[in-house]
């Protein structure tokens, strides 16, 4: 008989990881650790203090009362105010040049010729026939030609004979008629010779006096309207060709020579009236708004550097222009000073003045920290710094206007020498030479 196998134990589970509480520093690390924050501390607050009492070189600045002026600048070309530019009327050979740059010239003074050798002859015809037309019309209305009125006149000089004759015939025979003389039938023929006196006289009157009839002294005054409007076209035509100044001036321009071939609106010279210059100048559109007519303007030109003109703003934009990269408008200034060497057409910079206050207080832009109604200086108040709320005014490139906070009287530091920050409280001595 076989033994049954006894089932075996199972294993036993292994034994669970004891959890041991993380040991506490210990009482001495804490205080190790309170005393490194403690040396750290005490070192910062020695720093600090350090570089209180540490004292530095300032320059410094009084305020100034000055004149302060805004400005906004631009660039711009001289042209002269009245500028009467030559252009050709069609496209063409230049045939003649009657003047040269610099020469004075009256209005109508014939100034350049395009070949176009028809354009005499075909104003000649048109001269012609409206000549000839006048001519038609002052016969018409006089009855007649000069020639055709002398054989009127001869013409009823006879007839007025005539019928003078008949009547002293007619009047004898009449009376030999009552002697018994003459037949009733002679009587009754001078009778009818007298008639016939008076209505050949009648009808040369009438004919003297009404020649031509309304519609026909309608139709010459019409043909004269029709050539004087063909005359005033051929002038025109021939005005093209022959071109004359528009106005008394100077001629300062010629860029075209004799038998140079030129298309139609190109220019051929420039007259002008060389006493009267303005710059037209052009301003950014968030500029515009701050021109004003009549505001003093100062003008430079690089080919002169040192030297400026004088001018004011006559015109400003009335538009801005949107094609270009950028909005800008053009704004007109007179010159009010002489023009001595400044070229025409030349390439200058205006600095238009939009704001100004006088006799202000000022400081250096660089002395005012902040921005809006939170500036400040840093006023020097016997050997430390003071930060001091300021006001202000105006601000240009270099000055500002102090409005309030400050008197001439008081110090206000620039920078550090030594191009450390500036700070409140800080002990500070005033640079030798560096005050201002």
């Amino acid at each position: 008989m076989s033994a049954t196998p006894h089932p075996r134990p199972a294993p036993p589970p292994p034994p669970r990881p004891t959890l041991v509480p993380a040991a506490e520093p210990r009482p001495s690390h804490r205080r190790l650790y309170i005393v490194l924050l403690f040396l750290l501390a005490a070192a910062a607050l020695a720093l600090i203090d350090a570089l209180v009492r540490q004292t530095v070189d300032v320059q410094v600045v009084s305020p100034l009362r000055q004149d302060i002026e805004t400005t906004v600048s631009s660039s711009g070309f001289v042209v002269p105010t009245h500028d009467y530019p030559i252009r050709a009327n069609f496209t063409g050979l230049v045939e003649k040049i009657y003047v040269h740059v610099g020469q004075k010239v009256r209005a109508g003074q014939m100034l350049v010729r395009m070949k176009d050798q028809y354009a005499l002859g075909r104003l000649d015809s048109a001269r012609a026939a409206l000549q000839a037309s006048q001519l038609n019309l002052q016969n018409a209305l006089q009855n007649g030609t000069q020639d055709e009125l002398i054989g009127y006149a001869a013409d009823l000089a006879r007839a007025q004979n005539e019928r003078d004759n008949a009547a002293a015939s007619l009047a004898t025979l009449q009376q030999l008629e009552r002697r018994g003389s003459v037949s009733e039938a002679e009587v009754a023929n001078g009778v009818q010779r007298l008639k016939l006196a008076d209505a050949a006289l009648a009808t040369l009157h009438q004919r003297m006096a009404h020649r031509y009839s309304a519609a026909d002294i309608a139709s010459l005054k019409a043909k004269v309207r029709a050539d004087q409007d063909s005359v005033a076209a051929e002038r025109v035509s021939w005005a093209n060709a022959n071109i004359a100044s528009p106005a008394a001036g100077t001629v300062y321009l010629i860029p075209i020579s004799p038998y140079d071939f030129v298309n139609g609106g190109s220019e051929l010279m420039d007259v002008a009236d060389l006493t009267q210059f303005e710059v037209r100048a052009q301003f950014f559109e968030a500029d515009i708004g701050k021109l004003q007519v009549g505001a003093p303007v100062t003008i430079s030109w690089d080919g002169a550097p040192g030297r400026s003109w004088t001018g004011r703003v006559v015109a400003r934009p009335l538009a801005v222009d949107r094609n270009g990269p950028v909005s800008v408008g053009q704004c007109i200034i007179a010159l009010t000073s002489p023009l001595n060497d400044l070229p025409i057409n030349s390439s200058v910079t205006v600095l238009v003045q939009t704001e100004k206050h006088s006799h202000v207080l000022t400081l250096p832009r660089q002395a005012v920290y902040g921005s809006g109604s939170h500036q400040f200086v840093y006023r020097v108040d016997k050997d430390r710094l003071r930060r001091t709320a300021v006001e202000t005014g105006l601000v240009n490139a270099m000055t500002i206007e102090i409005t309030g906070g400050l008197t001439d009287r008081d110090l206000v530091a620039l920078r550090a020498v030594d191009g450390s920050r500036l700070r409140d409280g800080r002990r500070v001595e005033i640079a030798k030479n560096h005050s201002s």
